[in-house]
C-alpha cells in the first residue's frame, strides 16, 4: 500500500487548522498540525515532509521566516504560502524565499487540493509523473512542450510552456505580471513586462484555434486566461 504523503501544516486560526486537518486527512494526507512558526520549526528538523502548508501571520515565528530556516535544511522542500494578505510584495518576498505556490485567504478546500496536488507533481520529477492540462477544446502537454488541438499540434518553446503552464493552472484568474516574470525568468534582470507581452502575443497565436480560449490584459496588473465553459447537447 502506497505512504500516504506527509504535510507539516502550519496555522494559527484553530478554526481553519482543524477544517484543514481534516479535510486534507480524508484527502489520503497524512497531516501534522502545528500552532506556530517555532513549533514547526523543531517538528520539520526532526521528521521528514513531503510538502509544507505555511500560514504567513503566526505567533512567535511568521511563515516567511520558517520558509527560510525550512529550505536552510531542505533546499528542495515544497511550500505552500496560505495568507490573509495580498500584497504584491508579500508575493515576491514568498517567491524569492522559494516558495512553490501561494493562496489568499479565504480560498476554498477544492482549490488548495488541487494547488498540493500540482506541487507535488512537480517536485516528484523522478517519478516521471506528466503534466497535461486541458482547457477549452485544447491540450497541453508540459512535459513536451506540445499543445493540441483537433490533432493539431504546435511544439512550443521552455519559455512558452513555462508561462502558458502558469496560466493554465489558473484559469479566469489575474496572473500578476511581477509574479510571471519571477516564476519563468527568475532573476534574468533582461527580460522585463514589455519583453513578457512578445510571448503572451505567441501564445495568442496558438489560442486562436479555440475562440473560448483567450488572453485577456488586466490593465497594470498582468493577464488573465478566460475559458469559457461549452455547454454539451
Amino acid at each position: 500500500m502506497e505512504e500516504r504523503p506527509r504535510i507539516l501544516l502550519a496555522e494559527d486560526d484553530k478554526n481553519l487548522s482543524s477544517l484543514l486537518e481534516e479535510y486534507l486527512g480524508v484527502k489520503g494526507f497524512n497531516v501534522v498540525l502545528c500552532a506556530d512558526g517555532e513549533q514547526a520549526r523543531e517538528v520539520f528538523s526532526l521528521h521528514e515532509f513531503d510538502i509544507c502548508v505555511l500560514d504567513i501571520m503566526m505567533p512567535k515565528m511568521d511563515g516567511f521566516t520558517l520558509a527560510r530556516e525550512i529550505k536552510r535544511l531542505d533546499k528542495d522542500m515544497p511550500i505552500i504560502f496560505l495568507t490573509a494578505k495580498s500584497l504584491k510584495e508579500d508575493k515576491l518576498e514568498g517567491f524569492d524565499i522559494g516558495a512553490d505556490d501561494y493562496l489568499t485567504k479565504p480560498f476554498s478546500m477544492d482549490e488548495l487540493l488541487a494547488r498540493i496536488h500540482a506541487v507535488l507533481r512537480r517536485a516528484r520529477k523522478d517519478d516521471h509523473v506528466s503534466e497535461v492540462y486541458q482547457f477549452g477544446k485544447f491540450t497541453f502537454d508540459y512535459d513536451s512542450q506540445i499543445l493540441t488541438i483537433n490533432n493539431t499540434q504546435s511544439r512550443l518553446t521552455t519559455k512558452e510552456s513555462d508561462l502558458l503552464r502558469l496560466l493554465v493552472q489558473r484559469p479566469n484568474e489575474v496572473l500578476e505580471r511581477e509574479i510571471a516574470l519571477k516564476r519563468v525568468w527568475g532573476n534574468d534582470s533582461y527580460f522585463t513586462a514589455r519583453s513578457m507581452d512578445v510571448f503572451i502575443t505567441k501564445l495568442r497565436k496558438y489560442l486562436k484555434a479555440d475562440p473560448s480560449v483567450q488572453i485577456m490584459n488586466v490593465h497594470g496588473t498582468g493577464y488573465k486566461l478566460l475559458v469559457q465553459e461549452t455547454s454539451s447537447t
